[in-house]
């Protein structure tokens, strides 16, 4: 259980809470316990009465009282038992909320390198199944197994005490138990892990499925798609019924020890009865309510032992990615103000996933408040530093200065709050075009929400709508046009009012018109802000106050419009072409 060892700061946390429902848990226990002897005192009255050592009236006068004492022991006994499955099963909610909190802000914290190493459908698996199972340890299994343990400190000394010699053979079946269900549990223990790994797969499979069904439709890939569906799951019916039958044997090996025990019960406790050793029949009767007391306890260590060993696979699987530690760290704690002035010096850049070097020493300065467009081929390091900006990356070698200061001792927050970035794919989330556009300044008013949907171009579409403004989108924004999702991305940047901008091919999917009005309201708007442009338009370059060419990750050209038309080279070329295309 050295997996499980993570959840000790969560137990220490709850400590108070759970202390209080295994002290309820006892107590519930210790009236349940009432019963038996009292029953076999009630028998011992009438085998008095029957032997005319007590008369009618003190027999029923006595059996009364015995009953109403059954009685409210189990009435106590059962509101005590609702006391704690309201006390553990709480804490175990609560445990379950901290430890998926823990995991999302783990997940944020994660460089994208992360992001293109581990598929959605597995981080989803793990926030969510993987904790369920987790949560069945540290609620149900705590609850019942302290039941267990409850059940069995009381109940076999109470047998010992009363019938030594028909206790220990009442009990002979349970070190037989405890070997059976060591053995078992390893084998639960491997054949779970593969269960959670399997469903891992199967979550990943169905959200790529949903999110490409425009593609599968478009290529008619639903046959192959329904054909990997059923390998799939006919691989996780069989890695389940391998789970299942390992399970499948706790119960009937429960329920025949215990068959055994009540034989026992009866055989030797009817011979101890007939030669004397035990005084009354009463015995009998009370040792076969406690064997049936501890069929559940028994039964429930199979359970219990399936449940940890499910949650100890989750656990592992959940603490590999804890373990995992974000290579870009906040190292500056107080508050760092952006004012926008960008240096690169001699910064290389090499993904680590890919081995692709993006950017070779490349320098360049920008001063707060100018417009720098880079234009190049696709593959040129262009969307590269940007990432690098929002340090989203941290170089391989070279320095990036804001404002004079090395990018890694500004503090990330403060950095990150500075920059509006408007990404090539431009992400919306599921929720209404209002709230997306909301995302860039949470407080801002409806009415700065439609000035900055007005200068992105994208108002009178919005006003369209039905639903206008209210209107929900679809996942990843897919009620929208591409260039439509473009611009809200853009009213979204626009709404921050950063010291920096980022827009990285931002316009590739509004037509030229569109673009041209775009430009001229982003220049009134950033006219004092530091603007970086990516783009493979000469027309969302050509006002820039400066022009950066790159090609395999090196910079051939930097100018003014005017400069780079003037030689021959990339930029003339480029310039000539897109101009005689929309001539």
């Amino acid at each position: 259980m050295k997996e499980l060892k993570h959840l000790n700061k969560y137990f220490k946390k709850y400590w108070l809470k759970l202390f209080m429902g295994i002290l309820i848990t006892i107590i519930a226990r210790v009236f349940s316990l009432i019963m038996p002897s009292y029953v076999n005192k009630s028998i011992q009255t009438v085998e008095a009465f029957l032997a005319n050592n007590i008369s009618i009236s003190g027999a029923k006068e006595l059996l009364f009282e015995y009953i109403l004492i059954i009685l409210g022991a189990a009435i106590l006994s059962g509101l005590f038992t609702f006391l704690m499955r309201q006390t553990i099963i709480n804490v175990s909610r609560y445990i379950e909320y901290d430890l998926k909190n823990e995991v999302f802000d783990h997940y944020q914290l994660l460089n994208l390198n992360f992001y293109k190493k581990n598929r959605i459908g597995d981080l989803m698996n793990r926030i969510s199944e993987d904790i369920n199972q987790v949560r069945m340890y540290v609620g149900p299994a705590i609850m019942y197994g302290m039941n267990t343990l409850t059940m069995f400190a009381c109940i076999i000394p109470l047998m010992f005490i009363k019938a030594p010699s028909l206790a220990a053979y009442t009990l002979i079946p349970l070190p037989v138990l405890s070997v059976l269900i060591y053995q078992i549990s390893k084998i639960i223990h491997k054949r779970s892990t593969k269960v959670q790994e399997f469903l891992s797969t199967l979550s990943t499979f169905t959200q790529e499925s949903f999110s490409g069904v425009a593609v599968i439709k478009a290529y008619t890939l639903e046959p192959n798609i329904n054909k990997e569906l059923e390998g799939l799951a006919v691989d996780g019916k069989n890695t389940s019924m391998d789970l299942a039958k390992v399970n499948a044997w706790f119960f009937p090996l429960m329920i025949l020890l215990i068959g055994i025990s009540n034989i026992f019960v009866i055989y030797i406790g009817g011979k101890q009865y007939i030669s004397g050793e035990i005084e009354s029949i009463g015995i009998i009767a009370e040792f076969i309510l406690y064997v049936n007391m501890l069929t559940w306890p028994v039964a429930i260590v199979g359970w219990l032992t399936s449940i940890i060993q499910r949650a100890e696979a989750s656990q592992k699987r959940i603490n590999e990615f804890l373990k995992e530690e974000p290579s870009i760290k906040n190292e500056v704690a107080q508050i760092t103000p952006v004012t926008g002035n960008i240096e690169f010096k001699n910064v290389t850049f090499t993904y680590d996933d890919t081995n692709i070097t993006a950017l070779k020493n490349v320098s360049f300065n920008i001063k707060a408040g100018e417009t720098v467009a880079f234009l190049g081929k696709t593959g040129s390091g262009k969307s590269t530093i940007l990432d690098l900006m929002a340090r989203l990356y941290d170089v391989s070698s070279g320095e990036v200065l804001i404002d004079g200061t090395p990018i890694q001792k500004l503090n990330l927050d403060s950095l990150r709050s500075s920059i509006g970035a408007v990404p090539q794919d431009a992400f919306l989330f599921s929720d209404t075009i209002e709230n997306n556009i909301r995302f860039g300044n949470e407080n801002a008013s409806f009415d700065e929400i439609v000035a900055v949907a007005k200068k992105a171009v994208v108002h009178q579409n919005i006003e369209g709508f039905a639903k206008k403004y209210d209107t929900i989108l679809g996942e990843r924004g897919i009620t929208l046009s591409g260039g439509q999702k473009q611009r809200v991305s853009i009213a979204r940047a626009l709404l921050k009012d950063p010291k920096i901008y980022l827009f990285d091919d931002c316009l590739s999917a509004v037509d030229t018109e569109t673009e041209e009005e775009i430009l001229n309201n982003l220049k009134q708007v950033s006219h004092s802000r530091t603007t970086l442009i990516v783009s493979h338009r000469v027309s969302s370059a050509k006002n820039a106050d400066k022009i950066i060419v790159l090609e395999s990750g090196e910079i051939i050209q930097e100018g003014t419009h005017e400069q780079l038309n003037n030689i021959e080279g990339y930029y003339k070329e480029l310039y000539l072409n897109q101009l005689s295309e929309k001539e």
